[in-house]
């Protein structure tokens, strides 16, 4: 599901009113046991709902096919979210956003870096996020710019491991030349 896709199912919403969902996975516990003797884990997605002006309750479960019935437009953020972060870089990673403005992209469809830079000008403008929108480019530009700076100096590792490889290889030669011409010398000299 894409952003537009997103936006879609957020416009033809039905969320109930008074009530917030919001899907998740979590890490648990199988019965299993691995070849090394611990126990395995999987990954469930999990739906919490709380009810509003009520703090303490919280229901929180594994996602059923009635959750994501009850509750589509959060289940779509859930699944824009995982695909978006499988595909780059978290909001969380990004220094130049606090916690409210994730959670603000995050309604809006937004959780990666890249989902932000690709905004176009006129959405993030009706967003309000069009200064972060830049900083998101310039962010992805200097990425890119160090990952050039990265090959370049894997690069110059390699070339070095390979100058060290040759004068050693140069310093035995240079020491078999040597005794070598030693054993001529007192060969000849005899």
């Amino acid at each position: 599901m894409d952003f537009a896709m997103f936006e879609k199912v957020a416009n033809n919403s039905g969320s109930e009113e008074g009530i917030v969902a919001r899907f998740y996975d979590r890490t648990v516990k199988t019965q299993e046991i691995g070849d090394n003797g611990l126990p395995k884990f999987k990954q469930v997605c999990f739906c919490e709902i709380r009810i509003k002006d009520n703090i303490s309750e919280v229901f929180d479960q594994p996602a059923t096919e009635d959750k994501i019935k009850r509750f589509p437009v959060e289940y779509a953020r859930y699944q824009l979210a995982k695909k978006q972060v499988a595909e780059g870089t978290p909001l969380e990673q990004f220094a130049f956003l606090d916690r409210a403005e994730i959670e603000s992209l995050k309604i809006h469809g937004i959780f990666t870096v890249e989902t932000l830079a690709h905004l176009s000008s006129d959405k993030a403008v009706l967003l309000g996020v069009e200064k972060e929108r830049q900083l998101a480019e310039k962010f992805l530009l200097q990425a890119k710019d160090n990952l050039s700076l990265k090959k370049w100096q894997q690069k110059e590792e390699k070339y070095l491991a390979k100058i060290a490889q040759l004068e050693e290889k140069l310093a035995v030669l240079s020491k078999d030349k040597k005794s070598s011409s030693a054993k001529k010398a007192r060969k000849e000299s005899k």
